[in-house]
Formats: structure tokens, sequence, C-alpha cells
């Protein structure tokens, strides 16, 4: 094979990956993106977590400076599952409308 031969061959094999796709693009297409999933995922946990723990720490501290204990603390925890299933909700919905656009 001459200079231009093998040049001539090893572009016809660029042009033709070009044109074929790799196992790992085919991949790539195939493949789940893991985002959305993280983001309500965090969002969820965060309506969860954020109003029990606001519904602890406030409920004891008033239930100790009131003498009223556990009441505050029991209605507050009731107040923040209540929180926490709305926007659980709010979050669910929101995805599940986003899911129907696509």
């Amino acid at each position: 094979m001459g200079r231009n031969e093998l040049s001539d061959f090893f572009w016809k094999k660029v042009r033709a990956n070009d044109r074929i796709s790799s196992p790992m693009q085919e991949e790539k297409k195939n493949k789940i993106d893991w985002k959305p999933a993280v983001e309500i995922f965090t969002q969820v946990s965060t309506w969860i977590a954020v109003p029990i723990v606001l519904a602890l720490i406030f409920g004891k501290m008033l239930d100790v400076h009131y003498g009223t204990r556990p009441w505050i603390f029991v209605v507050l925890s009731a107040i923040a599952f209540i929180i926490s299933c709305y926007g659980i909700v709010k979050i669910v919905t929101k995805y599940i409308d986003k899911m129907k656009e696509k």
C-alpha cells in the first residue's frame, strides 16, 4: 500500500466509524438519566425532615418553657406531619404533570 492508499483507507475507516455508533454511545442513548430521581428524592426528603425536626426542636423547647410536657410537642408533630403530607403530594403531582407533558 502506498502512502495515498493508506491515507484513503484510514479516512474511510474514520468516516465509517462516525456513522456507526459505538456500544458506549448506544448505552448512553438507552440509559435513563438519574438526575430527576435525585432531585425528587431530595425534595421529598426535605419536606419530610425539615417540618419534623422543627417540631421536635420547638415542641421540646416550648414544653419546657410552659411546663406542658408533651402536649405542645405532640401538637406541633401532628402539624408537621400534615405539612409534610402536603409537600409530598405537591411535589409528586408536579412530577406526574411533568411526565405527562413528555
